[in-house]
């Protein structure tokens, strides 16, 4: 008997390498993954100017970004809400409020269309840097409790279509993808134990769960071996003796040493 109903998320159209590049931008869950990805030792970038929600944001700070983003093969786009807001006096949409008065601000809901258009343009600008980058696309799992819940829902459906629709116009094999996560949750885990305490976050338990099914998506064979040959020497680097200064833990930790510089050397990392 089957008692959940199990995302088949089967294959990335590409396979992620062990010292490839990779950029997050986007809501807080980008946030929760980058770490999976610095905690395994990737070389990664986890939103460099703040937490972005919405396609216009993420874009902004891909053009933030510029020509640093030649150097990244991989970059994942997590949207979390389609509402954006607008300084009145300027007419741009901002960022972040940067905790100004509300009656500066005029909230707006972007169309499907819209949020496929500023979506097309992260694209297109990061091919610009580099032709062959892997885009992957999702959808936060993270719930806006402030919209009221049918709104949220309608938000994140309003993003699900419009990613939709910018798949649609970039026909298989492509460099653009969509990953799951939100489906996942809702879906497959759609369980309050897998939440945090705000019944709105996914638990570390659940994030742990997505992350290991995006390894599975799209990490190579060499990138599994790569986390594997990291996991011990990180806990070992983590490791806090009851006496540092014995002779024992000095043996240990040059040993371990030995291991972080072959290791380094193996796959040709610099720090």
């Amino acid at each position: 008997m089957e008692f959940r109903t199990k995302i088949d998320i089967g294959k990335a159209g590409f396979e992620l390498q062990p010292c490839d590049e990779v950029l997050l931008v986007g809501s807080c869950f980008a946030n929760e993954i980058g770490q999976r990805f610095k905690d395994n030792g990737f070389a990664v970038t986890v939103n460099p100017y703040g937490t972005m929600y919405n396609p216009v944001s993420i874009l902004h700070t891909l053009e933030k970004k510029g020509g640093e983003l030649s150097s990244f093969s991989t970059v994942f786009l997590t949207l979390g809400t389609n509402h954006v807001y607008r300084l009145k006096e300027t007419g741009e949409i901002v960022d972040n409020c940067e905790k100004r008065p509300a009656a500066l601000f005029q909230e707006e809901e972007l169309t499907v269309s819209e949020c496929a258009a500023y979506l097309q343009q992260a694209v297109e600008l990061l091919k610009t840097h580099n032709a062959e980058v892997q885009a992957v696309l999702t959808v936060s799992p993270i719930r806006y409790r402030k919209y009221g819940y049918h709104k949220s829902q309608l938000s994140k459906a309003t993003l699900l279509l419009s990613i939709q629709q910018l798949i649609s116009l970039h026909p298989s094999p492509s460099t653009l993808h969509y990953f799951p996560a939100y489906e996942i949750l809702m879906d497959e885990l759609r369980d309050y134990r897998f939440y945090a305490s705000d019944m709105l976050h996914p638990s570390e338990q659940a994030v742990d769960y997505v992350w290991e099914q995006l390894t599975d998506w799209c990490f190579s064979t060499e990138a599994k071996g790569f986390m594997n040959e990291w996991k011990p020497i990180r806990d070992a680097l983590q490791h806090r003796p009851f006496h540092p200064e014995s002779e024992e833990y000095r043996q240990f930790m040059e040993k371990t040493q030995e291991r972080l510089k072959a290791f380094k050397e193996k796959y040709g990392l610099h720090s």
